[in-house]
């Protein structure tokens, strides 16, 4: 009968992983790799860099290109900053310290991994639920949105996604660190908080958007068989439901890439039912790929973000002072087609 063993509360099979050996009970990295485990590190690797390089682009653009300076751009930008910590910090440390070599000790690194994974994962779906709360009142309510949806409003949203998803990672760190001390009582909270932990950062947070987005995709319908037959009110309805149809993709990608990790740790405690080790190594690299999928999500739909990469990749950006770039007007152009 194959081993168990339990990751917060998952019951995961003891499979080998192909760049680790078992050595007195630990998973040690292997002195051998195959060439499964350098193909696998390789695409790792680049996906850590594609996932850099991709979100500093859109950090970049948001914060030298003016025309960028926007309510919604702001919380894209913190999402941008979650995501490219993702790539500096959670995709090197679980490329060293992998999942596998974390089943039987977890160990200071292995802490400070999860501590990462939690804080930013849950940063990530915050700043999206902020977008959606932004794209609401920009669909919605137009008349009031620059009122609603200022700057200070803004940093108040981005602070408040923030300071949340730390307090989160250190909730659950702090009841992980104390049920190795103890039993009864504290695994009872420990349990209690592998819970709570994905249902406060995930389900709850999804479900508020999926309604707002449903909320916002109604209005946007009955808007647009209400809409006055001119020009320029029909170039902004476009900008808007455009901009609303891009993000609603972005949180699209954002639940396909994580739900099969979260419903995966919700359901399997609950089963006698094993997970293999690749299993649950594909479900959470799958997750954290989600941080290199939004920049090109921005690029493929929205034109003054194309035109934005193009001047910073070609290096134009750095022959003269473009930070009043028209982008907006090639923007308007497609899409008035």
């Amino acid at each position: 009968m194959e081993s168990e063993v339990t990751v917060n509360n998952t019951f995961v099979g003891t499979d080998i992983h192909p760049c680790y050996e078992i050595e007195n009970f630990n998973y040690i990295l292997t002195n051998n790799p195959s060439i499964i485990c350098v193909l696998l590190y390789i695409f790792l690797v680049l996906l850590s860099v594609i996932t850099i390089c991709g979100n500093l682009l859109v950090i970049i653009s948001i914060i030298y290109f003016k025309q960028l300076h926007t309510p919604t751009n702001y919380l894209i930008l913190s999402l941008a900053v979650a995501d490219l910590l993702v790539g500096i910090i959670v995709f090197p440390f679980s490329m060293a310290f992998s999942l596998s070599s974390c089943l039987y000790h977890e160990d200071l690194f292995c802490k400070v991994r999860g501590s990462f994974d939690i804080s930013l994962s849950t940063c990530s779906i915050l700043n999206l639920c902020c977008i959606s709360i932004d794209r609401y009142h920009a669909v919605c309510q137009p008349l009031t949105y620059r009122t609603k949806i200022n700057p200070r409003v803004v940093v108040i949203m981005i602070l408040m996604s923030w300071s949340v998803s730390i307090a989160v990672a250190i909730g659950l760190t702090i009841v992980g660190l104390n049920s190795e001390n103890c039993e009864g009582k504290c695994t009872t909270d420990l349990q209690l908080a592998n819970i709570l932990g994905p249902i406060f950062s995930f389900y709850l947070p999804a479900i508020i958007m999926l309604c707002i987005y449903l909320k916002i995709f109604l209005v946007a319908q009955k808007q647009a068989h209400s809409i006055q037959n001119t020009k320029s009110g029909a170039t902004v309805s476009k900008m808007e439901r455009k901009a609303t149809k891009t993000l609603a993709i972005v949180l699209g990608v954002f639940l396909l890439c994580w739900t099969p990790l979260f419903l995966c740790i919700s359901i399997v405690p609950f089963s006698n039912n094993s997970v293999p080790v690749p299993v649950i190594e594909t479900l959470n690299w799958l997750s954290l790929s989600n941080s290199m999928l939004n920049p090109f999500i921005y690029a493929f739909f929205y034109s003054w973000f194309r035109s934005a990469f193009r001047m910073i990749i070609s290096g134009k950006m750095f022959q003269g002072d473009f930070a009043n770039s028209k982008l907006f007007g090639v923007q308007v152009k497609t899409e008035s087609k």
